[in-house]
């Protein structure tokens, strides 16, 4: 087991990689945990739960609002916990999301922790601090920056996980090897009829490797002022997909990330036989790469996007592969 350490403006997390989930309860010190899973991951392993109060709500996207919440703060009423309580967030991530917004938003903030059993979960929402919920359908714009205690990642919750998520989880990969590491792209290239066999060691080093990506960005800045804005690469496209269709997030990424080097190739940033690598790799892992949607739509969910300060949007342009730049473009641009 390898661990690595985060050191937030408020509190420190540890991550611990390829640790089991039984050996859970050796790491949970208050008299009262309370778990929040979803009905999927309950059913399938709740057994290996610690004894603690369960939480479950219902899988998907769909339970990302603020209904869901009110239904957990109402539960912990009914469970009495105070402030010395300990959440922990088992699932994806959606569960890392809900779990963590609710343990920092209760009672002025509460401990907590995220077992992420995703490869999505495992390298992108369970790292970083960021908690928070959908609003009216856009994405995450209600939320929180509040790091976990720790965060217990176990490989064997891959062994029942659908492959559409195992492919979710490789488009934040793509995404971070793009914008911030040429070796880690070289290696998903190289490699890509070994690296979905999720039993290889070829996935424990992508996840260790995307995980450093995150927490060395998040290190330079925690709130998103300015490096951490990198990590949206594809996500300004992405979200107003995912808001307008029935792609996932990992698809509606893909196809964002697609849309955003061919801006950077129309500004003469990337060259294009850079973008037909990106591309290729997309396609290669089984993520859509081109798009039919209504503008019209795309553009009116821009218009409601976080990341847009007045007419302007902070958008992340490619200059090479491993070399990602944030602009700000014009809404009447898109």
């Amino acid at each position: 087991m390898k661990t690595k350490k985060f050191e937030g403006k408020n509190g420190s997390s540890l991550i611990y990689l390829d640790e089991s989930v039984s050996n859970l309860d050796s790491y949970l010190t208050a008299d009262k945990n309370i778990i929040i899973t979803d009905r999927n991951v309950g059913k399938l392993y709740s057994s290996s739960f610690p004894d603690a109060e369960i939480i479950e709500i219902e899988p998907g996207e769909k339970s990302k609002n603020l209904r869901t919440v009110e239904h957990i703060y109402e539960r912990f009423l009914d469970c009495e916990i105070d402030r010395h309580s300990f959440v922990i967030g088992i699932g994806g991530g959606v569960v890392c999301d809900i779990a963590g917004f609710a343990a920092s938003t209760y009672m002025r903030g509460m401990g907590f922790a995220f077992v992420p059993t995703t490869l999505l979960a495992q390298v992108d929402a369970s790292i970083g601090g960021k908690n928070g919920v959908n609003f009216k359908g856009y994405k995450n714009i209600i939320g929180t920056i509040d790091q976990p205690d720790f965060v217990l990642m176990d490989h064997k919750f891959f062994e029942t996980l659908p492959m559409k998520e195992v492919q979710n989880g490789f488009a934040e990969v793509i995404k971070s090897a793009a914008i911030y590491s040429k070796d880690l792209f070289r290696f998903l290239e190289d490699n890509q009829e070994t690296v979905p066999d999720l039993e290889s060691k070829a996935i424990k080093r992508i996840i260790g490797e995307t995980v450093d990506i995150k927490l060395q960005i998040v290190s330079k800045d925690e709130f998103e002022e300015g490096e951490r804005r990198k990590l949206n690469f594809g996500h300004t496209f992405g979200h107003a997909i995912e808001k307008n269709s029935s792609y996932t997030h990992g698809e509606a990424v893909s196809m964002g990330m697609v849309m955003a080097v061919d801006i950077s190739v129309s500004r003469g940033l990337l060259p294009p036989a850079d973008a037909e690598r990106l591309k290729r790799v997309i396609k290669n892992y089984g993520l859509p790469h081109k798009i039919d949607m209504d503008t019209e739509q795309l553009r009116d969910a821009i218009r409601k996007d976080k990341k847009r300060t007045g007419d302007m949007v902070k958008f992340v342009f490619l200059k090479d592969i491993g070399d990602g730049v944030i602009m700000d473009i014009p809404l009447s641009e898109f």
